[in-house]
């Protein structure tokens, strides 16, 4: 059934329509080339390009959005050409967006996905660092997240890697499945249900390909051998939405090999504001330990009564998770400052504030023990 609704029409989107607009047509965006894009109408699919205000207020000050996929647009359709025009792009309830590859601006990778799986295989090439950034990215779309790990079949202590992902992914649901023998491909019935659409995020070669396959049950996406294991890489080349056969929608996206921080741009679901909300929600259990300082403004060096240490010292507290906090906390803040003016001069106040009291609290001889 080629409705609206089953592509994921709701009410948010339709109040955006004006009396104006009410003779254009709205499509979704289900596949994006550099040119053109793939449209989903009541009517059928259509080759949408954009119109020449559009094009000319994109490159402009004016600053209108780019269509991506999962977006809605109202558009102009010639049914006896399969074509169409592209006037706008109605706002995003969600997207997910990361730094673009050697540039300084926010890609746009999915729009108004209900749901980001991560997808993370149980080969040699698992990076637990790698899925932070990506539940960071996440929990920054508006998206609710969850961890999906592949190849499940290759793995010889899946117990141990599902606890290990657990212990990262902080209280956001793991998955473990088989694509290849369809192990566990129950478990993510919630994400697909009719009309809710689903991001399927990773590196290339985690499966994602081979996943969207058995969930089609047929081979619709390529799916290159690179080994003796019967593990494939990811040779999709454009971002597309693929329907289920039970309805649901999942964003097909060609691996990723930079996933550069990016702050939300403040849709009806994201977190918003500076990128605090992936990081916080991603590192809860940091943030928590942070919060139980002695002082409130602890640099976790040699401050005594420090939670953040304690917990490093007696194994609570993973080495590398701390420095992937960090890290990511300073990309993020760096993205901040260089868009943002006051942001930068808030946290220039906010380090020689810190760093004041730093020298106060040691010159009047606070060294006292926990």
């Amino acid at each position: 059934m080629n409705t609206l609704l089953s592509w994921g029409w709701d009410e948010f989107f339709s109040a955006q329509v004006v009396q104006e607009e009410q003779d254009l047509t709205p499509a979704r965006v289900i596949e994006q080339h550099r040119t053109e894009y793939v449209l989903a109408a009541e009517a059928g699919e259509f080759r949408g390009a954009l119109s020449g205000r559009m094009r000319h207020e994109i490159g402009g000050a004016a600053g209108a959005m780019e269509p991506a996929v999962g977006d809605w647009v109202l558009c102009e359709p010639r049914a006896n050409e399969g074509k169409a025009t592209i006037q706008r792009v109605l706002a995003r309830r969600t997207e997910f967006v990361r730094k673009a590859a050697g540039e300084s601006r926010g890609q746009v990778v999915a729009a108004n996905i209900d749901s980001v799986l991560v997808a993370a295989a149980l080969d040699n090439d698992y990076n637990p660092r790698r899925l932070e950034r990506y539940l960071a990215m996440a929990w920054e779309s508006g998206a609710a997240p969850a961890v999906v790990l592949t190849k499940a079949d290759l793995c010889a202590n899946l117990g141990g890697m599902v606890a290990q992902t657990k212990s990262v992914a902080y209280g956001v649901p793991v998955h473990a499945l088989s694509a290849k023998s369809g192990r566990g491909l129950e478990e993510l019935a919630p994400y697909l249900a009719p009309g809710k659409t689903a991001a399927l995020l990773g590196s290339s070669g985690v499966g994602k390909s081979t996943l969207v396959n058995a969930l089609l049950g047929a081979e619709r996406q390529t799916v290159n051998a690179v080994g003796d294991d019967d593990s494939g890489k990811h040779t999709t080349t454009s971002r597309q939405i693929v329907r289920l056969p039970g309805g649901g929608l999942v964003v097909d996206t060609p691996g990723m090999r930079e996933l550069g921080m990016w702050r939300a741009a403040g849709c009806e679901g994201s977190g918003g504001g500076e990128g605090e909300q992936g990081l916080s929600r991603t590192f809860d259990d940091v943030e928590q330990l942070a919060a139980a300082c002695r002082f409130n403004d602890c640099t976790h060096g040699n401050e005594p009564g420090c939670a953040i240490r304690a917990a490093l010292e007696s194994g609570e507290l993973d080495p590398g998770r701390l420095e992937s906090f960090h890290k990511l906390e300073r990309e993020m803040a760096y993205e901040v400052r260089k868009t943002d003016k006051a942001a930068a001069s808030n946290a220039k106040r906010r380090w020689k504030k810190i760093n004041i009291q730093q020298r106060q609290r040691y010159k009047h001889g606070d060294k006292a023990g926990p």
